[in-house]
This record gives structure tokens, C-alpha cells and sequence, in this order.
């Protein structure tokens, strides 16, 4: 999806990033990263670069699994991202994800461990950052869903757990910005969409302010053996309503029909001890306004569906 890259709602109805990309996409986040950054990223990790393989998955940046050599012969494997397509709505990416990991991390949260961060790009070329590899794969079709979900549900507490600092080290949560706030042009209910920006635009909930993922989906989780084993992609990490991160998994688990999405919701519900606000839906789906102008697919409809019903919980 081209407002954000990395949102998995595309995943789920055609092949994962990284599996099916077009040339230019390809020879600028697979390819083998240039010497600057191979040299930081030796630097940092104690030893020459010998290999470079590029990690499928993901669109807003390019990532990739380093080898180096230490001088007593040891090997050492790591995670180098780098944010090669700046995003006005995220323009300090590196120091973000970095914040968000070391936050997580320290809230015993499954996540990457920090390595090193090179926020302006003056060492590595581009803003980058270095983490330790987790093991484990992304899993959208599950043998058992009902304990995926369970378990998936049960990750979002951990996080919205997380303490925050004090002051506005962690950005706030607002809306993404759109090109377009009209209707798309296959809509039923055009009154829907509008009623829904203009939710969307006014002030959030009264709702307490958590550490959010702000990317919240499967194919941001990774699994190993039927158990997480880590959480990734947090450049979007900021601080807002819970329902923020619970609307987006949401949306995205339409792919499998709404019935997993409500046995989602209800396992998060009874993990978390509260509601679901469904200022989250409506606030989600307008940030996917501009790719929801396209002829978008066999799931548009059941986005729809999902944001009458939100608008007409809050009064619209």
C-alpha cells in the first residue's frame, strides 16, 4: 500500500512484500547495500561485512541480514534497516524505532535488541539502524486460530503496558495525512465517509494515552514452534488511544473474514479488561483513504461494512 509501505492489509490479498516486487522496488530495497553502509554497520558490529542478504518483507525500507567476521575469527549476524523512502509523516525514522525498541525491550516486550543507530544518515549514507536477528517467521494462515489469535490479542496489552517517559520524548498520535478525503468512487454509502472524516479530524477520545505500534498486524509478528517470537516494524511508534493499534490489526485481519476479526476483538477485550472504542475503526480506515480511492479489491466492501457500523456506534 503506498500510504504505508509496510501496513499489512496488502498481504493478505495477494503475495507478501518482498515476493513480488517490481524492478525498481527491487534494485532499491533488495539490493546489496552500499559500501558506507556495509562499512558503519562493520564498525559497529566489530568486524568486516562478508555477506549481505536481503530480508523480504516490507516496503518503506531496505533490510538485510549482515555477517561480519570479528578479528578472533568469530561470526556475528545482524539486522541492518535502512530507511531509504523518507515519509513526510515520519521524518525522523531511525531514532523513532530505535526509541520505540529500546522501550519495549526494556518492558520485556519481544522485540529486536537495539544495536546501534545512526539517526541522520551521516555515517551510513541514510538513517539506519542496526538490531539483532529474531528467529521465527510470519504466519497469516494458522493450523490453530483460535490460539493465534489468543496469542496475537495477548501481545497489545504487553505493549500498551509499556511505562512511557516523561514529557513528549514519544510523538502523539495523529491521523495520517491523506491526499484525497472524498468518498472512493465505489462507495455505497457516501454519507458514511463523510461523516467518518469528519470523526476523524475532530478531537480523539478521552482515552488514556499508551505506547502504540502503530503497525500492528500479522505480518508484523513473527512466530516459532505455535509462540511469538517478536514483534517488529516500530518507526510508527507513538503514544494514543489503545483502539489506535487494535483498529489497525482489525482492519487487516478482514482479509480472513469479519468473524476472526470480532474473535480478535474479543480475545483483546478480555485480555486488556475493556471495551473496544470504535473511534479506532473510523480513524484507521480514513488513513487508508488514498489507497481505498483504487478499485481496491474483494475486501473494500467489508471495510465499509465495518466503518458504517463504527460511525453509527459513535452517533454519526
Amino acid at each position: 500500500m503506498s500510504r504505508r509501505p509496510d501496513s499489512g492489509i496488502a498481504a493478505g490479498r495477494s503475495p507478501a512484500h518482498g515476493f513480488c516486487d517490481d524492478d525498481p522496488t527491487r534494485r532499491l530495497l533488495r539490493s546489496r547495500p552500499p559500501r558506507q553502509a556495509l562499512a558503519w554497520a562493520g564498525t559497529r558490529l566489530g568486524g568486516p561485512v562478508t555477506s549481505a542478504r536481503a530480508l523480504r518483507g516490507g516496503m518503506s525500507s531496505a533490510v538485510h541480514l549482515v555477517t561480519v567476521r570479528r578479528a578472533d575469527g568469530q561470526r556475528e549476524q545482524a539486522v541492518l534497516r535502512r530507511y531509504v523512502r523518507p515519509d513526510p509523516d515520519e521524518p525522523n525514522p531511525a531514532a523513532c524505532e530505535a526509541r520505540a525498541l529500546r522501550l519495549a525491550e526494556a518492558a520485556g516486550v519481544p522485540t529486536p535488541a537495539l544495536l546501534a543507530v545512526d539517526p541522520d544518515g551521516t555515517q551510513a549514507g541514510v538513517p539506519a539502524l542496526l538490531m539483532t536477528r529474531l528467529r521465527g517467521r510470519v504466519d497469516w494462515w494458522p493450523s490453530d486460530l483460535d490460539r493465534w489469535l489468543g496469542r496475537l490479542a495477548g501481545l497489545l496489552p504487553r505493549i500498551h503496558g509499556t511505562a512511557l517517559p516523561p514529557g513528549d520524548t514519544v510523538p502523539r498520535f495523529a491521523p495520517y495525512r491523506q491526499e484525497n478525503y472524498r468518498p472512493p468512487g465505489w462507495a455505497r454509502y457516501p454519507r458514511v465517509w463523510e461523516r467518518a472524516v469528519e470523526i476523524s479530524r475532530g478531537p480523539a477520545p478521552d482515552l488514556p494515552a499508551v505506547l502504540l505500534h502503530r503497525d500492528f498486524h500479522p505480518g508484523n509478528v513473527l512466530w516459532r514452534y505455535g509462540r511469538v517470537s517478536g514483534v517488529v516494524d516500530w518507526l510508527g511508534a507513538c503514544a494514543g488511544p489503545a483502539a489506535a493499534d487494535v483498529a489497525h490489526c482489525r482492519v487487516n485481519l478482514l482479509t480472513m473474514g469479519t468473524e476472526v476479526v470480532e474473535r480478535f476483538t474479543v480475545s483483546w477485550e478480555r485480555t486488556a479488561g475493556t471495551a473496544y472504542h470504535p473511534w479506532g475503526d473510523v480513524v484507521t480506515v480514513v488513513g487508508f483513504l488514498d489507497d481505498l480511492h483504487d478499485d481496491w479489491g474483494s475486501e473494500r466492501l467489508l471495510v465499509e461494512d465495518m466503518l458504517a457500523r463504527a460511525v453509527a456506534e459513535l452517533g454519526g
